[in-house]
């Protein structure tokens, strides 16, 4: 029996070239909204047949994401955002923007806030055409500068947020890229706030040092939305922003997923511009998957974390990757290195629905 008929849900998205991973992994890409401390432009506009996410920030240009900025994080916050209460107000600026996509384009998007949305989700679009599916969004906060104290968390779950990943840059709860440290007392205490209200804790950005002490001492939910082995790119100018052995391990343990970015710096060692797309192929995104289901034994903790809305365009992403549409080559390149149609399915979406299944509050 080929496996994948058990699935019609994640059928669908394997096979199809219209993009519908957004409710897998997109969504944790599309739902990210940050301080201002950068300005993201989306992955280049494709056919229509394509979803093309922009979400303008205030902050650097694309070239100091795709290094990482800069300028020392005291400065960047002193241009971008003045204060938690600035930061505060342009996160329920992104925040409004996505219950506005939602009222205002109800056929096309929807919040997905509780286990009882997904299954909602997955019933329809197991039973509607291509264009009357609704993308579903699970809204991942990236960077909680936003958060003025821990004790607002609840006002930002009730607003429909149900990730959050303490760091970006370093904040007042964490080290974070080009800034790396532990937690901070404050961000433990957020970590506490966290579970009371029920939220699932996103590693991204975090070092080693902050993500174990992390792993500790949250109980909830954990995912990794977006990274890649620090293990095959060990010349990284910020090795903080990538996993490690030990945190794919213990993610594993918590039955987290992890998700691999497709830039080329996050695949390929070494990899700058000059160098062209070219030299980066689906296969190294292979590689890239294949090296933590080799060191965890299994399929279960890897997925797509495209980070496609994160700063860099077509010119920085691997050789066959034209559009989001292109994400099921993966798959193919998977199947060319002997995995099972079981394992790329649970690579290409069902990890992450799996996870969402567990995590997501019940009502």
């Amino acid at each position: 029996m080929n496996p994948l008929k058990k699935h019609p849900f994640i059928t669908w998205f394997a096979t199809n070239p219209v993009v519908a991973n957004i409710l897998m992994l997109t969504i944790l890409a599309a739902g990210i909204y940050t301080a201002g401390t950068i300005r993201k432009e989306g992955f280049p506009a494709f056919a229509a047949e394509s979803v093309t996410v922009r979400v303008p920030i205030r902050g650097g240009t694309p070239e100091d994401v795709e290094r990482g900025v800069s300028i020392k994080i005291e400065e960047s916050i002193a241009k971008a955002v003045k204060d938690a209460e600035e930061a505060h107000a342009l996160y329920r600026s992104d925040l409004a923007h996505y219950h506005r996509l939602v009222e205002e384009h109800a056929e096309k998007f929807h919040l997905i806030l509780d286990k009882h949305d997904l299954g909602i989700t997955e019933s329809a679009w197991q039973k509607a055409e291509d264009e009357e599916r609704s993308v579903g969004m699970v809204l991942l906060m990236e960077g909680a500068d936003g958060v003025r104290s821990p004790g607002e968390l609840q006002e930002w779950f009730d607003g429909g947020v149900r990730i959050l990943g303490p760091a970006w840059a370093a904040t007042r709860y964490a080290g974070g890229t080009g800034e790396p440290g532990p937690l901070t007392d404050l961000g433990r205490d957020l970590l506490d706030a966290m579970a009371d209200v029920g939220m699932i804790l996103d590693l991204a950005h975090l070092a080693e040092e902050g993500a174990v002490e992390a792993l500790d001492l949250f109980p909830g939910p954990i995912l990794v939305s977006h990274t890649s082995p620090l293990a095959l790119v060990p010349s990284a100018e910020k090795p903080e922003r990538h996993i490690t052995d030990l945190v794919i391990r213990r993610t594993a343990d918590r039955e987290g997923v992890i998700g691999l970015v497709l830039g080329n710096r996050f695949l390929k060692d070494g990899w700058e511009p000059s160098q062209g797309r070219e030299i980066v192929t689906l296969a190294d995104v292979a590689t890239g998957i294949d090296y933590i289901c080799q060191i965890l034994g299994d399929a279960a903790h890897v997925g797509i974390g495209s980070d496609f809305d994160g700063g860099f365009g077509l010119d920085k992403v691997p050789q066959g990757l034209d559009s989001v549409a292109d994400l099921r080559l993966i798959g193919e390149t998977l199947g060319a290195r002997g995995y099972n149609k079981e394992d790329i399915e649970a690579i290409l979406g069902g990890n992450w629905l799996r996870f969402l299944r567990r995590a997501l509050p019940e009502n």
